[in-house]
């Protein structure tokens, strides 16, 4: 198996992970700012730390980080924190399943933006392995009984999902702008710098937007550390695959996060699934095994 699509398969699961433990903070008095914010206070520490250890440990050499580093860095930080903080709003106007596969119209997205901003273009077999795991991620938006496709879940969804491709595209180029460094390390800081820049940014506009609650993510540690500490393995896992392949490969073969989301949605949250869910989980499943057995 090649090093991307594990670090894929690693990031989509711990990334389901989170959100379902993202989700569960709403107990807390958390507001969706609130749970955002935990998502990185506690992983910025976490993967500076990583990022000098192994820097000391490898023992190269980095050149001085061009301009479009921290461009990248800041514009797809910010992108990311949007696009979560939409992403909880979503959960709790739809079941977990479903509102997690209204983001993934990102997949199609993200391949529009990677051409347009990176110039890298997807193949013809990959492009038809996308569309095929998009129909499932539709078939996966209808509630039973009506048609899903009107008001705030869409608009929040197809939102969340742009935002989602920028950061995934952002992140690809400033992993790209710290060659030729090895791949683990640049992704470890190109992680470590977004982090950070996010937690300072979602500081300041908890203190002046939302008072207090920083203070309740701080007292409330014991379920928000596990939050910052799956958010952190699961960026990783996509800073490391977005270091070494397209970031509309990495974030079309990241479809396989619904099949976990799947998963967690019957066996945690014990949401029945329906004929539409299970013919969305079969073309989402065809999706990926088109898309590992096409990719170069």
């Amino acid at each position: 198996m090649e090093l991307w699509i594990a670090f894929t398969i690693f990031a989509a699961l711990t990334q389901t992970l989170r959100f379902a433990l993202q989700k569960a903070l709403g107990s807390t008095g958390l507001s969706p700012g609130g749970a955002t914010f935990a998502r990185f206070l506690f992983a910025a520490p976490l993967a500076t730390a990583a990022a000098c250890a192994l820097y000391v440990q490898q023992g190269v050499s980095l050149p001085l980080p061009a301009p479009s580093f921290f461009g990248y860095v800041v514009v797809g930080g910010i992108a990311q924190i949007i696009a979560t903080e939409l992403t909880v709003r979503l959960m709790g106007m739809r079941s977990f399943a479903t509102g997690i596969a209204f983001t993934k119209t990102e997949v199609l997205q993200a391949a529009v933006a990677s051409a347009l901003i990176l110039g890298e273009m997807v193949s013809l077999s990959a492009g038809l392995a996308i569309a095929v795991g998009f129909a499932g991620l539709v078939s996966l938006s209808f509630p039973a009984g009506r048609l899903a496709f009107e008001g705030k879940p869409v608009v929040f969804g197809l939102a969340a999902g742009a935002l989602f491709a920028v950061a995934a595209i952002c992140y690809r180029g400033a992993t790209l702008a710290l060659e030729p460094a090895p791949f683990l390390l640049r992704a470890l800081l190109a992680l470590a710098t977004a982090t950070v820049i996010q937690s300072v940014i979602m500081a300041l506009w908890l203190v002046v937007r939302e008072p207090g609650q920083i203070r309740r993510v701080l007292h409330g540690w014991r379920r928000t550390v596990p939050v910052g500490v799956t958010g952190l393995l699961g960026s990783l896992g996509w800073f490391a695959a977005f270091s070494l392949q397209n970031a509309a490969y990495v974030r079309a073969l990241g479809q396989v996060e619904v099949i976990f989301t799947l998963l967690f949605s019957t066996l945690y949250f014990r949401e029945k699934l329906g004929a539409r869910e299970v013919a969305g989980l079969l073309l989402v499943s065809l999706s990926v095994i088109f898309l590992v057995l096409g990719t170069d």
